[in-house]
C-alpha cells in the first residue's frame, strides 16, 4: 500500500457492497477511519478503528500522524469527491498522496430508482449550507438533485418552494438509497411539507409532466431570459411613478455592476427592490441585501423578491446604519442615500472587495457633483454616463416618442 491514504466510498448496504478490491484494501489496512455508522460495517476488523469527530481540521492531524508509518483507509459516503472528503485530503496531503476508489454517488442512485438521465440536471448541496439564495439558482431548471440535511429538510425545501411560487416542480424523495430500509416516491409540494423522512434523504426536483413548455414561466414573467424586465411588471408603489429605477437605466447599471454569479451586492435606497431582484437573478451564488428606509416600501420589496424569484435580503434601515453587520461587498448601487451620500459612498468605498465597484443613479446634478466628488475621495476610479431614453407611445393610429428624465449613473472602481 506504501505511502497512499486510501479513500474509499461505501454505501448503505456496507461492506457486502464494496468491489473486491476495495474490500481488500480495507482488511488489509491498519488503521480505518470513518463516521461511526461506516466503521459498524466492519465488526471484525482486527486493526485501530478511529471514528470522524471533531472537524475536519483536527481529523486531518490525526491522519498526517499515521498514513506515512502505517497502512491507512478512510471511509466515506458514496463518491467521496462528490461533495465529500476526498477532495479537502488531497488538497492537505496532495494528490500523489490520496487515491480515491469511489462507490456510486446519492445523486447518481437516486436517479437510478426515478429512471431517469441526470446529465442536465442542476446539483445543488443543502448539507451544512443555508437555503437563501436556491430560488435563483433552481429557476427555470427542469431538474434539480438536492442534497439534505437536518434543517434543511425535504419538508422545508416544499415550503420554501411553495413561498416563491415554484408549483411547476414535483419531488421524488430517496431515504436510506442501497440500505434495506431504502424508500423512494413521490410526493406533491403540498403533501411533502408536511412529512417526516429518515435523516439520510436527497431530492430530485423535476417539472410536472403536464407542466409543458411554461412550466418555469408562472407569475407572468414568460421564461425568464434575460434582463431588465419591463417596469410594469414590478410591484411598486402607486399612483406615484413607483420608486423604481426605470427599465433602461436598469440595464445600464446591471452592466455597470459587472456581477460575478457569487457576488456580493449592495443595493441601498432600494425602492421597489428591482434592482435587488434582477442582481440576484444574475449573481445566483452570491448574496443579495436589499437596504430601505421607507416602511411603506417593504411589501412591494416582498412582493417582488417572490413574484421574480430572487431570494434576495431585505433590511429595514436608513444607510449607513445597517451596513455594518454585512459581509464586504463586490458591488454596490446607491438608489437612495437619504441625504447621506457622502457617509454612505465613504463607507461602501473602505468596504468595497479588490475590483469591486459602487454605481450611483443620480437624477439631480447635486447627487451627480456629490457622487463624484465622493467617489473620488475614496480613491476610485470615476466614470459618468447620461442617459435620456425615450419611449414610444402610440398616437392616432401612429407612434411619437415621449422623452424620459435625464439621468446619471456615476460609477467608480478599484483600480
Amino acid at each position: 500500500m506504501g505511502n497512499v491514504i486510501y479513500v474509499i466510498g461505501i454505501g448503505e448496504d456496507g461492506a457486502g457492497g464494496l468491489t473486491p478490491l476495495s474490500l481488500r484494501k480495507v482488511l488489509e489496512s491498519e488503521v480505518l477511519f470513518g463516521g461511526e455508522r461506516q466503521l459498524d460495517f466492519f465488526s471484525q476488523y482486527g486493526g485501530e478503528k478511529i471514528a470522524l469527530k471533531g472537524g475536519l481540521n483536527l481529523f486531518a492531524d490525526k491522519l498526517a500522524g499515521l498514513w506515512k508509518t502505517r497502512k491507512t483507509v478512510v471511509l466515506a459516503s458514496g463518491d467521496p469527491l462528490f461533495y465529500g472528503i476526498a477532495g479537502y485530503l488531497v488538497r492537505r496531503f496532495g494528490a500523489a498522496h490520496v487515491e480515491v476508489i469511489p462507490h456510486y454517488s446519492s445523486v447518481q442512485l437516486a436517479f437510478s430508482r426515478l429512471g431517469d438521465s441526470w446529465q442536465d440536471a442542476e446539483l445543488i448541496s443543502l448539507h451544512g449550507r443555508p437555503m437563501a439564495g436556491l430560488a435563483q439558482r433552481m429557476d427555470g431548471k427542469q431538474k434539480v438533485a438536492l442534497l439534505t440535511d437536518e434543517e434543511n429538510s425535504p419538508a422545508r425545501i416544499a415550503a420554501y418552494l411553495i413561498e416563491f411560487g415554484m408549483t411547476e416542480y414535483e419531488a421524488f424523495v430517496c431515504e436510506r438509497l442501497g440500505g434495506p430500509e431504502e424508500n423512494c416516491q413521490f410526493w406533491g409540494l403540498e403533501q411533502l411539507r408536511q412529512a417526516e423522512f429518515a435523516a439520510l434523504n436527497i431530492v430530485i426536483l423535476r417539472w410536472k409532466p403536464d407542466g409543458g413548455s411554461d412550466s418555469g414561466s408562472s407569475s407572468g414573467l414568460g421564461s425568464r431570459r434575460g434582463f431588465a424586465y419591463p417596469d410594469e411588471t414590478f410591484q411598486q408603489r402607486r399612483p406615484e411613478k413607483g420608486l423604481i429605477t426605470k427599465r433602461e437605466v436598469r440595464a445600464f447599471v446591471l452592466s455597470e455592476l459587472n456581477l460575478a454569479d457569487d457576488a456580493v451586492v449592495w443595493d441601498i435606497g432600494s425602492g421597489s427592490g428591482a434592482v435587488a431582484a434582477e442582481c440576484a437573478r444574475i449573481a445566483r451564488r452570491g448574496r443579495v441585501y436589499a437596504l430601505e428606509k421607507g416602511a411603506e416600501n417593504l411589501p412591494n420589496m416582498e412582493a417582488n423578491r417572490r413574484k421574480f424569484r430572487a431570494d434576495f435580503t431585505i433590511i429595514h434601515d436608513k444607510a449607513p446604519q445597517g451596513l455594518e453587520a454585512l459581509p464586504d461587498p463586490d458591488a454596490v448601487f446607491i438608489g437612495g442615500s437619504g441625504g447621506e451620500l457622502a457617509a454612505i459612498i465613504a463607507l461602501c468605498a473602505a468596504r468595497l472587495r479588490p475590483e469591486g465597484r459602487i454605481v450611483v443613479g443620480a437624477i439631480t446634478i447635486e447627487t451627480l457633483h456629490g457622487s463624484m466628488e465622493a467617489l473620488r475621495s475614496a480613491g476610485l476610479k470615476v466614470e459618468v454616463t447620461m442617459l435620456q431614453a425615450s419611449r414610444g407611445k402610440p398616437i392616432l393610429g401612429m407612434t411619437r416618442f415621449e422623452g424620459m428624465n435625464p439621468v446619471y449613473v456615476v460609477s467608480g472602481r478599484r483600480e
